[in-house]
């Protein structure tokens, strides 16, 4: 971070302190909040974009979107707004890194960290994907990880601000963007949650292999790549990733939004899965099936031509005879002549169709009784699963032997013979080879305990070990591991996962009091206080205004684990509305009555009152009439008619007498 050279406050509020990054779209500061005394992330935006009235509309829209997301995984959104013709947000401050500065600094990471870390982003996907909001942008960039060793996203709502094509325009950061794009992004078409499963799974590919699947001279070449090419496997450029992990990865990255995950959270869970040894649910990515050449139509079959037989002899008639009468004659044969050939021809037709009807016949038999069949693919298949294969295909299971293998799952089939595709006879025996699994060496167990928790499972991941935590509350320093089971020093296999109780700051939290806040308020406030924001629902209320909070639970000031749910309940406006009665009260008067009344909006109409003797600036009436109780929706107008007058001024010059009216109207208030 750099220290800024001139301090500046945002809103009287927020003063920079340092410069954390330069983005294609706004810097990046660290702040503290005066009121709150605390540090923040201010995002500010770039002064070519802050003068787009349009983009700043969509980024407000999109910022109090964000501000609704509370989760564990996600990077709360405290504050939006502009000062001095710049516009900026104000989110939590992130001690920690970006996920694009560990990869350039370490390089690719293992297929255990890539999942755990992926599984991570797909739960504040999923959550936020649930809220309606689709983040647009999920890169390296927007993925911090802190210093316990927490995954958080941020940026949830800028890309939305940004379209498409001002993406593939622009220079500098969009190079790095475009890396990611979805194919559908970057034809411009509309997106959804899956277009975050792609990004979420280009991101994936980057962290095992050290590189993303597609690179360019330009963002628009890259992004063509992504419509056009097929990326190539991991394993092709990582053979240490596990085939497991590269079925995910690619099922994340299918060209089709309807091969992908259907939703992040079924991500998430094929990641979990993995993590945890046990099958995935995406398929081999080597029995996909590649893009359709451009230009063809799926589903479509295109068949060639038919020509229709000639059905006569063609040419001119036949000429000669002898007499007058020769030529009558010999006309007449040859059309008989020709019609004779026409049967014939017709004959010979119906003999071959005949023939061929035979020969058809014949063919379908001899492959109906034919005794054999095509050996089906088993591979990745259980034994078990292989058997019921195989037998529905009347084969049977041969002889079975097993190898240790690094790529495929124990108990899987790695090969049969003879291979899949192969006909044999029916009723034949495959044998299979089996897999045993990996060669299972031996790690030593560090001794981790005292330390903080990103070094400590640095030091076991580098060992070759994988890890989960449990926070405990403690008073030692947050993030320092207490205990660690296996012990350090010990000999344990490789697939052993070293378990370690890691100490959290905070027992309990006293739950803040945010009934009139807006939701946007309520909800930095809540997360400040390190809980989390729960359901929101709500209720009309005539004593707090529409938006703002009207009761929580549980309730403020009560004790509450550490990211506890608080649930809100919003004020929808006023249960219902009782016109007061203004006729006679002068114009100020009546606007206060009703501007005071929940729900309701003065409008004046002016009438002249001159002959019917009522009082100048005076409410003659009223509608609705005194009394009356509205019903929501609110807010709704009260509209009142306000007396004028009528004066009359003689003014006698040196050419005669002029007289003048002059009517005066009050100045009507809405």
């Amino acid at each position: 971070m750099e220290p800024v050279d001139t301090p500046r406050v945002f809103s009287d509020r927020y003063e920079l302190t340092h410069l954390i990054a330069r983005g294609g779209m706004a810097q990046v500061y660290r702040a503290r909040d005066r009121q709150l005394d605390r540090p923040v992330a201010l995002k500010v935006l770039f002064p070519e974009l802050s003068v787009d009235r349009a983009f700043v509309e969509r980024f407000r829209r999109e910022a109090q979107a964000a501000a609704n997301l509370s989760h564990p995984n996600i990077v709360p959104v405290f504050d939006w707004g502009e000062d001095n013709g710049s516009y900026f947000i104000v989110m939590e401050f992130v001690d920690g890194r970006a996920l694009s500065a560990v990869l350039r600094e370490s390089g690719p990471l293992s297929p255990q960290q890539t999942a755990t870390i992926g599984a991570n982003v797909a739960a504040a996907l999923a959550f936020a994907h649930r809220h309606g909001v689709v983040h647009r942008d999920v890169k390296p960039g927007n993925v911090l990880i802190t210093a316990d060793g927490i995954v958080k996203v941020t940026d949830f709502g800028i890309a939305r601000a940004m379209n498409t094509e001002e993406s593939l325009t622009q220079t500098g950061a969009v190079m790095g963007t475009a890396a990611y794009f979805s194919p559908e992004q970057a034809e411009g078409h509309g997106v959804d949650a899956r277009s975050d499963i792609y990004s979420l799974g280009v991101v994936l590919y980057e962290m095992s292999t050290g590189k993303p699947p597609f690179t360019g001279d330009s963002p628009v070449a890259v992004a063509s790549k992504h419509v056009r090419d097929q990326p190539a496997l991991p394993r092709s450029v990582n053979p240490a990733i596990p085939a497991a992990f590269e079925a995910v990865v690619m099922k994340a990255m299918a060209k089709s939004p309807n091969d992908r995950y259907a939703t992040a959270e079924e991500f998430r869970a094929d990641l979990l899965r993995f993590t945890d040894g046990r099958p995935v649910e995406a398929g081999d990515p080597a029995q996909t099936t590649t893009m359709a050449p451009v230009g063809a139509t799926p589903g479509v079959m295109v068949t060639g031509q038919t020509q229709a037989l000639p059905t006569g002899g063609g040419g001119g008639g036949v000429r000669g005879g002898g007499g007058r009468n020769g030529g009558g004659g010999d006309d007449s044969r040859a059309e008989r002549e020709r019609q004779r050939r026409v049967r014939r021809l017709v004959t010979l037709l119906v003999a071959l169709l005949v023939v061929l009807a035979v020969i058809a016949i014949f063919l379908v038999q001899a492959l109906t009784t034919t005794q054999h069949v095509p050996v089906p693919s088993v591979v990745g298949q259980t034994v078990q699963v292989a058997t019921q294969t195989l037998q529905s295909d009347n084969l049977a299971v041969g002889t079975t032997s097993s190898r240790t293998s690094s790529t495929t799952p124990k108990g899987q089939v790695i090969s049969s013979d003879p291979k899949a595709g192969t006909r044999v006879a029916k009723n034949s025996q495959v044998s299979l080879v089996v897999s045993a699994g990996p060669t299972v060496s031996t790690v030593t167990v560090p001794p981790v305990v005292g330390q903080q928790l990103i070094p400590a499972t640095e030091a076991i991941t580098n060992a070759g070990l994988s890890y989960k935590t449990n926070y405990v509350t403690s008073t030692k320093p947050s993030g320092t591991v207490l205990k660690q089971n296996p012990a350090g020093g010990m000999t344990v296999k490789s697939t052993t996962i070293v378990k370690l109780t890691v100490s959290s700051s905070q027992s309990s939290v006293s739950v803040p009091n945010v009934v009139g806040f807006s939701q946007t308020s309520a909800g930095s406030t809540i997360t400040a206080a390190n809980l989390t924001v729960g359901s929101q629902t709500s209720a009309c209320s005539q004593q707090v205004s529409t938006g703002s909070v009207a009761s929580q639970s549980p309730a403020a000031g009560t004790q509450q684990p550490p990211l506890t749910p608080i649930n809100l309940v919003v004020s929808s406006g006023p249960c219902s509305a009782t016109v007061p009665n203004v006729v006679g009260d002068t114009q100020s008067v009546a606007s206060g009555a009703i501007s005071s009344t929940p729900g309701l909006n003065p409008v004046f109409t002016q009438v002249d009152c001159s002959s019917s003797g009522g009082t100048p600036g005076q409410v003659q009436s009223q509608s609705p009439s005194a009394g009356t109780v509205l019903s929501p929706p609110f807010p709704q107008t009260v509209t009142m008619t306000v007396c004028s007058a009528s004066t009359t001024t003689t003014t006698t010059t040196g050419g005669g007498t002029t007289t003048t009216t002059t009517t005066s109207v009050p100045k009507p208030t809405t």
